[in-house]
């Protein structure tokens, strides 16, 4: 399913000339999802849509080594506020909120009406499900998923800490981990 969101959402950008995807079950992709480096030659620009987080932030160093570009996609009918940070690899859907001074990782998912308010980060592979809302000043731990229609709060965050080096953060984040160990939420 989040590949058809993914392939909704970048149609409507209206910014690439095709759009075709890889799959390893469905009979009308382009290919399997193996191959990708034979189609690098052909497609220049990707976008990975698996489920997974690990998997997702996987591939999308895979397609980075074979040659590709990584893109966002970000739905016309999203707001980004002209100070937040989208990294390569983000989808955000309709209706989503990505606030003032608000930071995407690679390969963060913003599901249609989720709100990420100012001043928040949320680290690679980070999946906001429909209508969630990430209360500002908020750190969303890689990997992590907050459930549609949940409110989420955890590390408070100061102005500007978003914008401290990335080291840092890696060791900030491992510290978190181990304070307030997450749990996945999974939904079929």
């Amino acid at each position: 399913m989040f590949g058809c969101i993914a392939k909704e959402t970048a149609s409507s950008m209206r910014s690439f000339e095709k759009i075709d995807f890889l799959d390893d079950d469905l009979p009308d992709a382009l290919g399997k999802i193996a191959d990708y480096e034979e189609l690098a030659a052909e497609y220049s620009l990707a976008f990975v849509a698996l489920e997974s987080p690990d998997e997702r932030l996987k591939y999308i160093r895979k397609l980075q080594e074979a040659g590709y570009a990584i893109i966002s996609l970000v739905s016309p009918k999203a707001y980004i506020a002209p100070s937040a940070q989208i990294m390569q690899g983000c989808i955000v859907e309709p209706m989503a909120v990505v606030h003032s001074g608000c930071v995407l990782n690679t390969g963060c998912r913003i599901s249609a009406g989720a709100v990420i308010n100012t001043s928040s980060m949320c680290c690679d592979g980070a999946h906001i499900d429909c209508n969630a809302t990430v209360v500002g000043n908020t750190l969303v731990p890689a990997g992590y998923k907050i459930c549609s229609g949940e409110i989420y709060k955890n590390e408070s965050l100061r102005m500007g800490d978003l914008f401290f080096d990335p080291e840092s953060w890696e060791q900030r984040l491992a510290e978190i981990a181990k304070e307030k160990p997450h749990e996945y939420c999974f939904e079929d």
